[in-house]
């Protein structure tokens, strides 16, 4: 059985407040039918100075879906770490992880853009020492006892749901980001399909005496959009998805991992491409996949169109997936 994942990312180039406002509204109604439906997870994530409605504050939108469901996960993957305030950031998932019941799930990275540590006054240099001590503070935060934060003592409450906290992986496609998890004895979260850095992180794990996991990206993990007509679909929407490949492509180097990753320059190199995939029912339901990515919003597709893929994937797939 396939872990299933409905990603939103709220991207929408062309539009204004109003229709923004429907469209996260939308999002929040869809998160509760896949809850419905049993999808295990929402996934969303971080940006900020986008210029097309990225989602910069996805612990807010974790608040509007665990108020709209009951069992399903919402995974926020990833923070930008250095880019928060240790305390406030303890507070904020500890009441998230009490409104959810312990459904939250964090992956706290360092991020790969500079502009984004510049429009937040933050040193793009002290990045790593930042990440430090944001994952530090926030496990001495959640235990409810005063520890000494930056020279005074402090006391953070309330305690979270989950114990002995909630659930935090360290995120990234560093040797520095798997030691840091090892040191930590946290479970560590590649941004790609990254074999031999797991190795590093279980090495570290010994080095350190500490235990830990990894959730590894499969080699390919295709985003997917559901349809009856594939072709008639690439053709009328094939734009939205691009529109995200392009972006995502033009914050990359040959330094960043990531396991969404597009050359493509066209809709017609992008399909060929597979890393954005609009499949029917049958075909998804064959994958043989170890993870379903769903985006039905993707790139500010049509609230309609994200509906459709998402009802075809609700009620047509997973019903053969369960049985």
């Amino acid at each position: 059985m396939p872990f299933t994942v409905v990603r939103m990312n709220l991207v929408a180039p062309h539009e204004g407040p109003e229709a923004l406002s429907a469209r996260y509204r939308a999002a929040v109604r869809m998160a509760a039918y896949a809850d419905a439906h049993g999808v295990d997870t929402v996934q969303t994530e971080e940006h900020h100075g986008t210029g097309n409605g990225w989602l910069p504050s996805p612990f807010a939108f974790a608040g509007a879906v665990f108020g709209a469901t009951e069992r399903i996960a919402v995974t926020v993957s990833a923070i930008i770490g250095p880019l928060y305030d240790p305390l406030r950031l303890a507070e904020d998932i500890a009441v998230l992880d009490l409104l959810g019941g312990g459904r939250l799930v964090t992956v706290a990275g360092i991020g790969y853009r500079p502009e984004e540590y510049e429009q937040a006054g933050v040193e793009w240099g002290r990045r790593g020492k930042l990440q430090d001590l944001l994952l530090e503070t926030l496990l001495k935060a959640w235990t409810g006892e005063p520890f000494t934060y930056r020279g005074r003592t402090v006391r953070v409450t309330p305690r979270p749901f989950t114990q002995p906290h909630p659930t935090l992986l360290v995120g990234g496609s560093s040797k520095a980001a798997a030691r840091r998890a090892a040191r930590l004895g946290l479970p560590f979260f590649p941004s790609a399909h990254l074999p031999e850095l797991e190795a590093y992180y279980r090495e570290q794990l010994t080095a350190h005496g500490t235990e830990g996991w990894t959730m590894m990206p499969a080699e390919k993990t295709p985003l997917l959009h559901l349809s009856e007509d594939p072709d008639r679909a690439w053709e009328l929407y094939g734009e939205h998805f691009l529109h995200e490949a392009r972006m995502y492509a033009s914050w990359q180097s040959k330094d960043i991992r990531s396991a969404v990753r597009s050359a493509a320059s066209s809709v017609r190199e992008l399909r060929a491409e597979g890393v954005y995939r609009i499949v029917t029912p049958d075909e998804c339901a064959a994958l043989g996949a170890e993870s379903l990515v769903l985006h039905p919003l993707c790139g500010g597709m049509p609230l309609e169109e994200g509906w459709r893929s998402l009802r075809l994937f609700t009620d047509d797939v997973l019903p053969r997936l369960h049985g």
